[in-house]
């Protein structure tokens, strides 16, 4: 699979490295609030909201293995939320066919990727206790939306707001959560059930980026969204 190095190099923009974790996503600070003190959720109407679990799949959880755990408790205990709200849950996976025929050679971090031999034959985290009726959704970059038909689907459903979660901040949540804001949906993002190995820009990108596109929230903050 080649060092951490290469592998940073590699899965930059679309997942990320999988270097030493940085201890976010481990679910021990789940119970503090993210949001400003004294603010207020606003309510959500669950038939036209759907949370978006996104890269939390076998081949991805399995180069963070001091955090999957974690992660997936934390994500299960969001999904099944949602599940009991009645709110959408859909899934989207990074994944190739084989040969990669899906990267082009003039993609850099693409092409970082296909040196990996990773999602192809991997699948969506089975401890997620996906439903068959909760699609997934297979996109061959960072974007979750750029070269599929997501949109058009929560369009179709009437879905104009998102819970956001995914691995990793720097890829997917970033890229995923720019198209989504410029589309003009309602975001959320659940800090606890997001994860980069480096710290610092995950701190950052919920202090900014995301703070100025989505409300930032902790895992005890979404659930009680959902409740």
């Amino acid at each position: 699979m080649g060092s951490a190095v290469n592998q940073e190099n590699a899965l930059d923009g679309a997942m990320a490295s999988s270097s030493s974790p940085s201890g976010n996503g481990d679910g021990e600070n789940c119970g503090a609030s993210t949001r400003h003190e004294g603010s207020q959720l606003p309510a959500i109407a669950p038939a036209q909201t759907a949370l978006l679990v996104m890269h939390y799949q076998t081949d991805i959880l399995g180069l963070f293995p001091s955090v999957a755990q974690g992660l997936l408790v934390n994500t299960r205990k969001l999904c099944d939320a949602a599940r009991t709200k009645g709110v959408s849950v859909y899934f989207a996976n990074l994944r190739f066919s084989p040969g990669y025929p899906e990267v082009s050679p003039l993609n850099k971090n693409g092409q970082g990727i296909k040196q990996l031999g990773l999602f192809i034959d991997d699948q969506t985290s089975p401890e997620l206790g996906r439903r068959a009726d909760e699609p997934v959704v297979v996109a061959h970059r960072a974007s979750v939306f750029f070269g599929t038909d997501l949109q058009a689907r929560l369009l179709a459903q009437g879905i104009d707001t998102l819970i956001m979660v995914g691995i990793a901040s720097t890829g997917v949540v970033l890229s995923s959560v720019a198209y989504a804001s410029d589309a003009d949906f309602r975001l959320y993002t659940v800090k606890d059930c997001c994860y980069d190995p480096d710290p610092v820009v995950h701190e950052h990108l919920f202090s900014t980026a995301f703070e100025s596109r989505t409300a930032v929230l902790s895992l005890a903050d979404a659930l009680l969204l959902l409740a």
